[in-house]
């Protein structure tokens, strides 16, 4: 049984990702079947399997599950048809009956410190703030504010992970930007977010 658990996991991790025009920090991870296209992931963040991340801005330290759609394409709904065989661009259909463009693909930004849980979908152009946990299964069709909760279909918010005042030093003090060494020492408070921030004001003076 050990044996043939071995062989699938290989077999999952062998099927590579693709990758374009992308750039991935060192410290990430991009795990296989995902296609990455024209985005970029900062430090210390991973991306699951089989994803589809396009036109996106990941911060550091973010967790991105498997299945997740991030920034995908947009059909012109405002004309009188939204196929593509209006539309400049390679498309699954051949042929093309005019060739206007598109209105411009708009940039998908997730924040610092935010874990999208899998089988997620988030329309293009929007914004997840710092520290946001996306529910498994959830469709965000609008910005979600910094250190909140939201999940369903369309997402909605469930509530905040901390209170207003802690949510505000905790984005003032940009902890994901320490330095390796200055995090080291910090993160042995890792579960308790006041003194966690204790620690990072005391290692300033």
């Amino acid at each position: 049984m050990k044996i043939k658990y071995l062989i699938s996991k290989l077999i999952k991790k062998s099927r590579l990702s693709s990758i374009k025009n992308s750039s991935i920090h060192s410290s990430s991870k991009i795990e296989s079947g995902t296609l990455f296209v024209n985005s970029s992931m900062n430090k210390h963040s991973f991306c699951g399997y089989d994803n589809e991340i396009i036109n996106t801005k990941i911060g550091s330290f973010c967790s991105i599950g498997n299945h997740v759609k991030i920034g995908g394409g947009e059909h012109p709904y405002s004309w009188v048809s939204t196929s593509p065989v209006f539309y400049k661009g390679r498309d699954s259909v051949k042929a093309k009956f005019s060739e206007f463009d598109r209105v411009e693909i708009r940039t998908t930004i997730i924040g610092n410190d935010v874990w999208v849980g899998q089988n997620s979908l988030i329309k293009q152009g929007i914004t997840i703030g710092h520290g946001a946990i996306i529910g498994m299964g959830s469709v965000v069709t609008k910005d979600v504010e910094p250190y909140s909760i939201v999940a369903g279909v369309p997402a909605k918010k469930i509530k905040l992970r901390f209170s207003e005042d802690l949510i505000s030093k905790l984005i003032k003090s940009k902890w994901w930007d320490l330095k390796e060494n200055e995090l080291n020492k910090a993160a042995e408070n890792i579960k308790d977010p006041i003194k966690f921030l204790d620690s990072i004001n005391e290692s300033n003076f």
